[in-house]
Formats: C-alpha cells, sequence, structure tokens
C-alpha cells in the first residue's frame, strides 16, 4: 500500500431520464462519508449535458488507503449499489490516484 493521500474520482453514469433520482440518491453519501475516519475531500460534481447520460462524479482525498478502503466497506456505501443500479447507464468508474507534482 502507499503512504500519504489517496485522490480518487468515481464516475457514475445516470441514464437519461433518471439523473434526478440518481442525484437525490449520491447526495445521500456526502455527509456520512465526510464525518468518516480519513476522509479530507469528498465533493459531488454533475456534469452540466450530456447526449446519452449524465456524469456524476465525487472527487475525494482520504489520509490513507486504508482509510479509503474502510470507507469501501462502509454502511452506506453498500446500501448505495442495489440503490443506484436500476439509475446507471453504464457501470461505474472508480480510479485512485497519488499526487506527483
Amino acid at each position: 500500500m502507499s503512504q500519504g493521500t489517496v485522490h480518487v474520482i468515481a464516475t457514475f453514469y445516470a441514464e437519461m431520464g433518471k439523473e434526478d433520482e440518481m442525484e437525490r440518491v449520491l447526495r445521500e453519501m456526502i455527509e456520512p462519508t465526510r464525518r468518516e475516519a480519513g476522509c479530507i475531500r469528498y465533493d459531488l460534481l454533475r456534469s452540466l449535458k450530456g447526449e446519452n447520460y449524465v456524469e456524476f462524479v465525487f472527487v475525494e482525498e482520504w489520509a490513507s488507503e486504508a482509510e479509503l478502503d474502510a470507507h469501501g466497506q462502509s454502511e452506506h456505501l453498500k446500501a448505495l449499489r442495489p440503490r443506484i443500479k436500476h439509475l446507471m447507464g453504464s457501470l461505474p468508474r472508480v480510479i485512485r490516484y497519488r499526487q506527483v507534482g
């Protein structure tokens, strides 16, 4: 495991017509996640427009990979998965980064 801050870009793709419902569900993640140990930043962005889907992006910073891994096992994240499955236009994309400059 790497040391130091871990940055995450987690992109969710809402099926057209379901974007407002997806936004409501994803917003519910913000406050409980921000209270988690090691959470430095957890912001939700929504794309301005899309042709086939609307993107929602969580921009995250975590103090360590261990704390990010614990987030992945949190009850609120586990509860999210079945609630958004029918709202997605495609599978989410979650990538971890470390700052290099």
